[in-house]
């Protein structure tokens, strides 16, 4: 069975290992003013959009999820056709629409796409199956590393399936912001409150820096550290704790929001990146995708795991 593997460009995956294993990409466009630029995580393209525009008026971005005859379109014509079974892994629904897009044009792709694929020669049936990651930035990293490391291995895509949503429910993002101004702005323009706007504003004041949290869809402090850059050496050193417990995958992804040097000039990078060594996981670091710039700002790092239930430390 040819299993096809699509995630949308939230998701924070290096882009060499993204073509390597033949997943699709669902762009977002992401406008800023009368700048515009379509997230196909291109880390040169990111990082000069940047630059030139998100820190002064990045708070202000418009950004727009692939919209749902799009997708049905690129599924018709091209997935319906290469593979015969398709998980499309988004980033949590309480986040973005991706999601209720994708799911709302998958009723319409099991409907029509017999038709294309008859003509193609293929005479079996093709299925389709929209998860929820309930994730962002790092951790929506973890379910698509798994499809393709059970795909490689000949794994039954019912299994796969079975075992996506498993992880689905017990993968974490842990993530620190540099610049809570930025937030702050941020979240004000988007109505959120997931980070307390009064919080944030005492934090810049003090250069306190909280600590930020994705499990199940939910996001919200977990912690708080002054300095970017000690706030940075507790998760990573948190991350290290974890791997020595023992994840659920031998998966951990790391994002930055800018130079990939920097995210390893950071206190607690070389001790994390031995327990990953020393444990058989798998270490995946990319810049942060353009959207999930645009939404936490420049300099922020995440971290992303699979684990069992744990509290914060």
């Amino acid at each position: 069975m040819r299993i096809g593997i699509v995630v949308d460009s939230a998701c924070d995956l290096p882009p060499a290992w993204l073509e390597a294993a033949g997943i699709v990409l669902l762009p977002v466009t992401v406008r800023i003013g009368e700048a515009e630029l379509v997230d196909l995580r291109d880390e040169q393209a990111t990082l000069a959009f940047v630059d030139a525009h998100v820190a002064e008026r990045g708070h202000t971005a418009e950004t727009a999820a692939f919209p749902s005859d799009r997708i049905k379109s690129l599924f018709l014509e091209r997935l319906t056709i290469d593979y015969d079974y398709v998980f499309c892994l988004t980033v949590t629904r309480s986040r973005s629409q991706i999601h209720d897009n994708a799911t709302h044009a998958s009723f319409a792709i099991l409907n029509e796409y017999r038709q294309g694929r008859s003509q193609a020669g293929h005479t079996t049936p093709f299925s389709l199956r929209v998860i929820d990651s309930q994730q962002v930035f790092a951790g929506q990293g973890i379910l698509p590393v798994e499809a393709v490391r059970l795909r490689e291995a000949g794994v039954a895509a019912p299994e796969i399936r079975s075992r996506l949503e498993f992880l689905a429910g017990r993968s974490y993002t842990y993530m620190v912001p540099r610049d809570l101004a930025y937030l702050r702005a941020r979240t004000r323009h988007r109505g959120d409150r997931s980070v307390s706007l009064l919080a944030a504003t005492i934090g810049g004041a003090l250069d306190i820096k909280p600590i930020l949290h994705c499990h199940q869809g939910d996001t919200g402090p977990v912690g708080k550290v002054r300095g970017f850059e000690p706030a940075a050496a507790k998760l990573l050193g948190f991350a290290t704790e974890r791997v020595e417990a023992g994840l659920l995958t031998p998966t951990l992804c790391l994002s930055y929001g800018g130079l990939l040097e920097d995210l390893r000039a950071l206190p607690g990078y070389e001790p994390l990146m031995a327990a990953c060594r020393t444990h058989g996981i798998e270490v995946f670091e990319t810049v942060m995708s353009l959207t999930g710039m645009v939404n936490v700002g420049v300099g922020s790092l995440t971290v992303g795991f699979a684990s069992p239930p744990h509290a914060f430390a």
